[in-house]
C-alpha cells in the first residue's frame, strides 16, 4: 500500500462583521474545537466599529451529538498532520489577502485564537506569509513543535497577549504557566490577561484585548 496526496479545490466558509471601507484594522478570529464560525463571532458584535472582524471556519465539519442535530468544525486532527497544517496555513493566508483587498492600503492585521484556535494561530504565524501586529492567544496551548528561536524570531515585534480564565478546566493554571514560560524563554514580549470565567470568551475581556473601551 502506498500513500499519495492530491491537491484539490474546495469551498471554505467565513463570516464577517464591519465595513471594510471604514476599517482601520482587520481582525482574524479563530474558533475552537467543535465550534462554528457564525456562533463564535457573536461575542464580537458591537466591537466592529473601525474594524473588519472575520471568523473563518475550520475545513473539517462533523456531528457533535448522537442525534446528528448539531454540527461543529475542527482545524485539524493528528491524522495526516503536516498536510492538514499546510492546508490551514494556505487557507488563512489566502483569506487575509482577499479581505485586505477591500480595505485601505496598509491596514494592519491582528489575530485572536481561542482554544484549538490558539495552536492554529501559532502555526499560521510560524509558517504563513501574513504578518500580524497583535496576536491574542485565549484559553489554548502553544503547539509543541516550535523552538524558542522560532518563536522569538517571528514574534519579536508582535504584541502578544495570553488570556486565561481563572475557572478554565480545559486549559488549567499549569498549562497557562507553561505558555508563559515558553514565551519568556523565547524572549517574546507578552502580557497576561486574566478573568474570572472559564473556557469561554468573556465580553469585557474581549473588549479590552481588541482595544475598545
Amino acid at each position: 500500500m502506498e500513500e499519495h496526496h492530491l491537491s484539490v479545490s474546495r469551498t471554505a466558509r467565513y463570516h464577517t462583521i464591519g465595513d471594510p471601507a471604514k476599517a482601520r484594522e482587520l481582525w482574524i478570529v479563530l474558533h475552537g474545537y467543535a465550534q462554528l464560525a457564525r456562533y463564535f463571532l457573536r461575542p464580537f458584535v458591537g466591537l466592529e466599529t473601525d474594524r473588519l472582524i472575520a471568523a473563518p471556519e475550520g475545513l473539517s465539519r462533523f456531528y457533535t451529538d448522537e442525534d446528528h442535530s448539531r454540527v461543529g468544525a475542527t482545524w485539524m486532527t493528528r491524522e495526516d498532520r503536516e498536510q492538514e497544517i499546510n492546508d490551514q496555513v494556505a487557507y488563512l493566508d489566502r483569506l487575509t489577502e482577499h479581505l485586505l483587498g477591500s480595505c485601505a492600503a496598509g491596514t494592519p492585521v491582528s489575530v485572536l485564537g481561542f482554544s484549538q484556535g490558539v495552536a492554529t494561530a501559532c502555526r499560521w504565524a510560524m509558517k504563513g506569509r501574513t504578518g500580524s501586529s497583535r496576536v491574542v492567544l485565549w484559553g489554548g496551548n502553544l503547539p509543541p513543535e516550535f523552538t524558542e528561536d522560532e518563536l522569538g524570531d517571528r514574534w519579536k515585534r508582535t504584541e502578544v497577549v495570553l488570556v486565561h480564565g481563572e475557572r478554565d478546566t480545559v486549559v488549567n493554571e499549569h498549562a497557562h504557566a507553561r505558555n508563559e514560560a515558553r514565551l519568556r524563554a523565547a524572549g517574546v514580549p507578552f502580557r497576561s490577561v486574566r478573568f474570572e470565567g472559564g473556557h469561554a470568551l468573556d465580553t469585557l475581556t474581549l473588549r479590552t484585548c481588541l482595544g475598545s473601551h
